[in-house]
């Protein structure tokens, strides 16, 4: 009897001795999971914060390229307005010496040609809608020309003046008018100095219009009827000849 009842003292006592040493092996088991979780989500917090860093970065990278690429545009785009300007002046200077030599070529044929009906109000219209170009002012310029090709019909001004239409409506991009003007330039007046140039803005037109057969075609007409014009050598670029 004394044997049992010890018995059963000394287990009384080894349970909770043993419910101990499992509830702090459970409990340091927890505490690790636990910091391997912590460790884990600081490791990719970590990762997140250097993406973020890098991609930080990279958008100011790219903030300056922009601003670099805007920079050279706007350089790029003053040139090219320059360019244009001075084209645009050079062709003027050019077209008001034609002038003087056509009215001196007309006079010293002793007036074989049909004389303007008012030489006096021909040539302030003409040279008011050529300032109108120089301007940079297309889209008065086109109204001016076409008056000018209605009111003087048989003016020696006509091939400039159906030129400087066609080059005005293609400012303006009224495309398909302008093709009506260079076309009836090159057409009507072929030995005129325009012609080749009115040919080119010609192939122009036929380009953005998505007529490439045409524009092609005009380049060629180009080469073969004005081979040693500053046409010319345009077109042979574009056509990939040499």
């Amino acid at each position: 009897m004394r044997a049992i009842v010890l018995a059963l003292m000394l287990g009384a006592v080894a349970l909770p001795a043993r419910a101990g040493l499992f509830d702090d092996d459970v409990a340091r088991k927890q505490i690790e999971a636990l910091r391997v979780d912590h460790e884990n989500r600081l490791q990719k917090l970590e990762a997140s914060a250097r993406g973020q860093i890098e991609l930080a970065n990279q958008i100011e990278s790219l903030k300056q390229e922009i601003a670099k690429l805007r920079g050279q545009i706007e350089v790029l785009t003053n040139d090219l307005d320059q360019s244009q300007k001075r084209q645009r002046d050079f062709y003027v200077d050019l077209d008001t010496r034609l002038r003087k030599f056509e009215t001196v070529a007309v006079a010293a044929e002793g007036g074989d040609a049909a004389p303007a009906a008012d030489p006096a109000n021909e040539t302030r219209d003409y040279e008011a809608a050529l300032n109108l170009v120089k301007a940079g002012k297309n889209k008065e310029a086109a109204a001016a020309f076409i008056a000018f090709t209605k009111a003087h019909p048989k003016s020696s001004f006509l091939p400039s003046a159906n030129y400087w239409a066609a080059s005005a409506l293609y400012q303006q991009r009224e495309i398909a008018e302008a093709v009506k003007y260079y076309g009836k330039t090159a057409d009507t007046w072929p030995d005129d100095a325009r012609a080749p140039d009115a040919l080119l803005g010609l192939s122009n037109c036929q380009a953005e219009l998505g007529d490439k057969k045409g524009a092609r075609a005009s380049l060629e007409k180009i080469v073969s009827r004005y081979p040693s014009s500053p046409a010319a050598q345009t077109a042979k670029q574009r056509l990939g000849k040499k």
